[in-house]
């Protein structure tokens, strides 16, 4: 099955080392994502970045740092996404948010097909 709809697409970045509530913040974004049932997150670690305060972070074969950056893609409607910012806003105390509209196509298997 195939369905096309309007999105929004956000791209959170932060680092490893962010943490809430003493657990790693991409897995505090994915579960928060999960509970509010949005259509779908994805977390990326990154080779090497830098933000605001222009420190460039590395992912190194044999360090062990945890100042990698990390990238969240979240994409859902406009009005789940919205569900999502106040969260975010009380998880994020240093990272960057960048939003885009998005045209989203989800292809699923009706029940029949997944047996």
């Amino acid at each position: 099955m195939k369905e096309e709809f309007q999105a929004r697409m956000l791209r959170i970045h932060f680092t490893e080392a962010d943490k809430w509530d003493g657990k790693p913040l991409h897995e505090a974004i994915v579960a928060k994502c999960q509970e509010l049932g949005i259509a779908g997150a994805t977390v990326y670690r990154g080779l090497e970045g830098f933000g605001a305060s222009a420190r460039i972070y590395h992912a190194r074969s044999l360090s062990f740092s945890k100042e990698v950056p990390i990238m969240v893609s979240v994409i859902d409607t406009e009005g789940q996404i919205q569900k999502l910012i106040p969260h975010l806003d009380r998880m994020i105390t240093g990272g960057l948010i960048a939003t885009s509209t998005v045209k989203a196509i989800r292809y699923t298997r009706s029940k029949e097909e997944a047996k």
